[in-house]
């Protein structure tokens, strides 16, 4: 799995993914860097491959040709990343169905049902995965068919998805990308540090964007100098696989585009550091980590040390609504995923964009009661109150077109709360607590 691809690849092992079609794009572009990326309030026009290989070579290449040429790759990276390796890390080759298993045995036994149930109800009441959607299925669909290669820091393995098993310009180019993060791992603490966090989504999001850009930029400039103009071909044919980008196409947007916001506006944010003061600026990212996707999306807002503010919903929550609720996820949305939901759900991009960028802090709750009634609580905080009420504006229209019972709260200043239940007794509940029937 990854930290993180859809929102519930929150695992407590750490695992990093290379989503290979934008370092295919960037690195057949024929420049050190790519001059842009999409934006995570469009869609994105790179799609993952699901790990296409060429043609088996006509002669044999034996196992110590293979490592031999790995072994070159680490040394490459390790010069133009300057980093330095405190220990060996296993490579390990797998076909597509050895994935599938992985990603399903590690998924199961690290990700607990009822968080995944309630995300499940989360995307569900926002509307944007179907009704009759299964979030498993969709997230396992899409890391199955969109991962070329993984590292395990709990293992210290690499992974290389392939269908020959031969060091091809994807496996290649996947491993310097992977094995970036090896070095990431070793010299810092960035995924020890979010080991087993669960309910923090946005800020997972933004420190995922931190090291999934300076993988994908590594991966790029290693691409740049070790590949001739047939190989960049090879890998511009690889990022147009139809299959890969049918997948992609058929995904929710919400778990689409947080897949692939790290490696698209996460490498923006590491490109524009290592382009100010080289690597030794990436490397002091680890020391202060973004806090959230809003410092991602606007640099200045991490530069300013711009903190999202705390939003505390009761503890008491579960009892304040009776005998049989329990609350089984809560959790933070932030910018990047406030903004999808909006243009998602019929906003216009740019007003979706320009709504969400006054986001200040936010925070959510599913709550599950008797007889399979449920109740989300969103609120959200904001810069400003014209802030405020230019998300009050843009978010009405989608709160009022929901199929369940919902409503806002919005009293004179930067807060404002959604609420969304299964009936409208419990959305009445709600509101007792969150809005104005509590006033």
């Amino acid at each position: 799995m990854s930290h993180r691809p859809p929102r519930l690849a929150d695992k407590r092992s750490p695992v990093a993914i290379g989503v290979l079609a934008l370092a295919l794009l960037a690195a057949g572009c024929g420049s050190s860097v790519p001059s842009s990326t999409p934006s995570p309030t469009a869609s994105p026009t790179p799609t993952p491959a699901d790990s296409p290989s060429p043609s088996p070579s006509p002669s044999p290449v034996s196992s110590a040709d293979v490592d031999a040429l790995y072994d070159a790759i680490e040394g490459q990276v390790i010069a133009i990343r300057g980093l330095d390796p405190e220990r060996d890390v296993a490579r390990k080759v797998i076909d597509e169905a050895e994935l599938r298993t992985m990603i399903t045995e590690q998924f199961d036994e690290e990700t607990p049902p009822e968080y995944v149930a309630a995300n499940g109800r989360l995307y569900k009441a926002l509307e944007l995965i179907p009704a009759n959607a299964d979030l498993r299925e969709l997230t396992l669909d899409l890391l199955s068919g969109g991962v070329a290669g993984f590292y395990r820091s709990d293992q210290d393995t690499l992974y290389i998805v392939s269908k020959t098993g031969l060091p091809g310009v994807n496996e290649r180019v996947t491993f310097a990308h992977e094995y970036d993060h090896a070095l990431q791992d070793q010299n810092t603490s960035v995924f020890t540090d979010q080991d087993g966090i669960l309910d923090q989504a946005d800020r997972i999001l933004a420190r995922q964007a931190v090291y999934e850009g300076d993988a994908t930029l590594l991966m790029t400039l290693w691409a740049t100098d070790n590949f001739d103009l047939s190989d960049l071909a090879e890998l511009l044919a690889l990022s147009t696989d139809p299959e890969a980008a049918a997948l992609l196409e058929r995904m929710p947007a919400i778990l689409r585009e947080t897949l692939l916001f790290p490696y698209t506006t996460g490498l923006i944010f590491v490109q524009a550091v290592q382009a100010q003061g080289g690597w030794h600026a990436v490397d002091a990212l680890y020391d202060r980590m973004p806090s959230s996707t809003e410092q991602i999306l606007h640099p200045e807002s991490y530069a300013a040390r711009e903190a999202p503010v705390v939003v505390d919903l009761p503890d008491d929550l579960a009892t304040q609504l009776g005998d049989g609720w329990s609350v089984p996820l809560e959790d933070t949305l932030g910018e990047l995923q406030l903004g999808i939901w909006l243009r998602e759900r019929g906003v216009d991009p740019d007003e979706s964009a320009t709504a969400a960028a006054g986001w200040g802090g936010d925070r959510l709750a599913v709550v599950e009661g008797p007889d399979d009634t449920w109740g989300v609580v969103l609120e959200t905080t904001w810069d400003s109150p014209a802030d405020a009420t230019e998300f009050l504006d843009a978010v009405q229209p989608v709160v009022d077109g929901l199929a369940n019972p919902a409503r806002i709260s919005a009293p004179a200043g930067k807060v404002v709360t959604i609420l969304i239940a299964s009936d409208a007794e419990t959305l009445l509940a709600l509101d007792v607590i969150f809005g104005a029937t509590g006033v």
